[in-house]
Order: C-alpha cells, then structure tokens, then sequence
C-alpha cells in the first residue's frame, strides 16, 4: 500500500471527528437553538411535542419540536413558541394571537388562515412557509427571512403596531 493511502486511510476518520467536533463547539457557542440542529435523532425526539391539543393556549412550548406536526385549527394563542422548530407542519386555521414566535424556525409550513394577530415572529426562519389570508395585524417580523413573494404579499395587506414591540407590521416587514 503506498504511504499516501495509508495516511489517507487513517487521517481521514480523524479530520471527520475533528470537524464535527469543531461544529459542535461552535454551534453551542451560538446558542442552543443551533446546537440542537446537529443532535442526533434519538435526543431530537426527547424535544418533540407528543401531546398535541386543540386547546394549547398560553403553554411553554419553548425549543420544541413540531416536526409534520398537524396543528389546523390549534389554540396557540399566548404560547411561548421561542426556539421552537415547527417544520413541514400544518397552521392552517391556527389561533397564535399574542404567541411569542422569536428565533423561530418554520421552514415550509402553512399558516393560511392563521390568526397571528400581535404575534411576535422576531429573528424568526421562515423560508418556504406560506402565509395566504393569514390574519397579521400587529404581528411584529422583525429580522424575519420571509422568501420574497411571500414578504410581498404579507406587505399588501400589514397593518398595525405590536402591543408589546411597539413596531409597526409593515415597518417589520421592511415594506416600502
């Protein structure tokens, strides 16, 4: 076997261990809602809501997971969503009037119809997720990635100011 094989073989398992754990130190000095996008399945799991309700109004629902979680028509008014992962799940209906939604990540989930009055969507990801006839009066977007056709429809009809930020709906939006 030629020496450069040989130390590929063998330097290879080491580089792989050294970069993840690279990312992980990293990840953890960001912040836990980073972190978590890197643990393994089986803790993943253990953030998980299991015990969806129709009425989870006003629950401590913070760095939780809602993964293709079926959330129509769900009372999620006033709940603390912060750091939560709410993807490829269905919002369609839902009630989030007054929900605290900051570092949220929602990638490619439905909120049509949504009532997200005065809700708080701060630092929020929000790429792919639809927000067709979605109530947003007052809700505050503040530092939200919204994809562009979704950011300019939710500008055609924002109004409002969030009670608690003081912001107006489409001043967080960045709506000329």
């Amino acid at each position: 076997m030629p020496v450069s094989t040989f130390l590929y073989a063998l330097l290879r398992p080491l580089t792989s261990a050294l970069v993840a754990g690279l990312l992980v130190i990293t990840c953890v000095g960001f912040g836990a809602t980073s972190a978590a996008a890197i643990t393994a399945p089986e803790l993943r799991g253990q953030r998980a809501v299991q015990d969806i309700t129709a009425d989870m109004h006003g629950r401590d629902l913070k760095e939780k997971e809602f993964l293709k979680a079926d959330l129509r028509e769900v009372d999620l008014g006033e709940a603390d969503l912060r750091g939560a992962v709410i993807n490829t799940s269905q919002l369609q209906g839902a009630d989030l009037r007054g929900a605290d939604l900051e570092d949220v990540v929602a990638f490619s989930s439905r909120f049509d119809g949504a009532d997200l009055r005065n809700a708080n969507f701060t630092n929020a990801m929000l790429m792919q997720s639809r927000f067709n006839e979605a109530d947003i009066e007052g809700t505050d977007f503040t530092n939200a990635v919204i994809d562009l056709p979704q950011l300019k429809a939710l500008c055609g009809r924002a109004n409002g100011v969030n009670s608690l930020s003081g912001v107006s709906t489409k001043e967080s939006l960045g709506c000329r």
